[in-house]
């Protein structure tokens, strides 16, 4: 049974950080993102890298805030989240896909995780 576990999310200020981890079980997977959620506000790629190598990918949105990182040994990705601001308030998804070019459409990821909350505030 393929299970994605997110957790880390939480109430932050704005400047502040957050780690969000996810934690993959059930198969192995090449390429793992996160990706987000607003109310009102379609969900949208944040970042997303391979499992083998670690290429990475950014929105720009949040290139040089937001780092993610994987640890093979724990099957965890991680997402770090710095200089925190209001738009990032969010769900926050993981998502992990087969391919290790899935680019940042949603739809390339057919296993997701429950999502947690980030919600910064001014």
């Amino acid at each position: 049974q393929v299970q994605l576990v997110e957790s880390g999310g939480g109430l932050v200020q704005a400047g502040g950080s957050l780690r969000l981890s996810c934690a993959a079980s059930g198969r192995t997977f090449s390429s793992v993102g996160w990706f987000r959620q607003a109310p009102g506000k379609e969900r949208e790629f944040v970042a997303s890298i391979t499992w083998r190598i670690g290429n990475t990918q950014y929105a720009d949105s949040v290139k040089g805030r937001f780092t993610i990182s994987r640890d093979n040994a724990k099957n965890t990705v991680y997402l770090q989240l710095n200089s925190l601001i209001p738009e990032d308030t969010a769900v926050y998804y993981c998502a992990a896909s087969s391919s290790y070019y899935p680019g940042t459409d949603a739809g390339n990821f057919p296993y997701w995780g429950q999502g947690t909350q980030v919600t910064v505030s001014s």
